[in-house]
């Protein structure tokens, strides 16, 4: 079995950057890819992706069989709201783990939340989605987008046994053609795929990542 690494490997925090430039533009111009307003916001940050990354997608979206899209459900997310998301994980599991040590609640929490500081959404490099059909009807895929791997009991592992065999193949055209794309997964979260951050520099053995931390608008 592959080893897991996780967001807070410090490979991943060590990882070099040299910004390369590219502009976010709007995932909703993909052509075919529907857009999930579940985790919305006013100004549309939730839909904003690093170029380089919008083309892949895209190059992925024409490779899926005929009938299925991508439903978007997250791109983009803001540094502050990073910070958030990963403090409010992390104190749940120590309230409910107080005999782990800090250094164990970071790690633990990275399974589902990447450290702020390293975070692919942040820079706009990573993509949070799933399967649809082209009326938007949701596929099976054995977990909700950003189910825990407490309350999914660990289903939400891209690789995680005894899913049903829809949910498995499902799991295997998002995973194929994201991947012949050009994208990582992480493999904690079947439905969060990056380019250009530093979690693809490691796994791609890139000599660094391509995007920093943005600010958008």
């Amino acid at each position: 079995m592959r080893e897991i690494i996780l967001m807070s490997d410090p490979r991943v925090a060590s990882m070099p950057v040299e910004e390369c430039g590219e502009p976010l533009v709007d995932v909703r111009d993909i052509p075919g890819v529907r857009i999930d307003d579940r985790l919305a916001d006013k100004a549309g940050a939730y839909t904003r992706l690093r170029q380089g990354v919008a083309e892949r997608v895209a190059t992925a979206q024409g490779r899926l069989p005929a009938g299925l899209r991508f439903l978007v459900v997250e791109a983009y997310r803001p540094l502050w709201l990073q910070v958030r998301y990963f403090d409010e994980y992390a104190a749940e599991l120590r309230d409910n783990n107080p005999d782990w040590p800090e250094d164990y609640v970071f790690v633990q929490a990275s399974r589902s939340l990447a450290p702020p500081a390293v975070g692919p959404h942040v820079c706009g490099g990573a993509i949070d989605l799933t399967l649809c059909t082209d009326d938007g009807t949701e596929l099976p895929m054995g977990t909700d987008v950003n189910a825990s791997p407490e309350e999914s009991a660990n289903a939400c592992y891209t690789n995680a046994p005894d899913l049903s065999p829809a949910a498995r193949e499902n799991r295997t055209i998002l995973t194929t053609t994201l991947t012949t794309a050009g994208l990582v997964n992480y493999p904690t979260e079947w439905w969060h795929w990056s380019y250009g951050d530093r979690y693809w520099a490691t796994l791609s053995g890139a000599k660094a990542a391509l995007y920093a931390p943005v600010e958008w608008p």
